[in-house]
């Protein structure tokens, strides 16, 4: 497991165009990510259909949430190193 340094939550998200956005973390980082790459699986579905939805975000307990419950971790969003777990599930199958 890679080391993390301290535990980073999202403080505000702005969303940007193309699945992108402009996070704001607690430490005061500030990075424009872009999400597509995360938008996988069913739960993320209605986001990746209509970028309305997807729009729709805001922040609630330190992430970046969705009304329908989809999420995403702030800290794979906050330590370049980190991928979502579908992701190294992927990678060691």
């Amino acid at each position: 497991m890679a080391n993390l340094g301290p535990l980073v939550r999202v403080r505000a998200v702005e969303p940007l165009d193309n699945y992108k956005v402009r996070v704001e973390f607690e430490d005061g980082t500030q990075k424009e990510l872009d999400l597509k790459p995360y938008l996988r699986g069913p739960i993320f579905e209605s986001m990746r259909d209509d970028h309305s939805v997807f729009r729709s975000m805001k922040v609630q307990d330190g992430t970046i949430i969705w009304e329908n419950g989809a999420d995403i971790d702030p800290d794979v969003l906050y330590y370049d190193h980190l991928k979502p777990a579908w992701m190294e599930e992927h990678e060691h199958a």
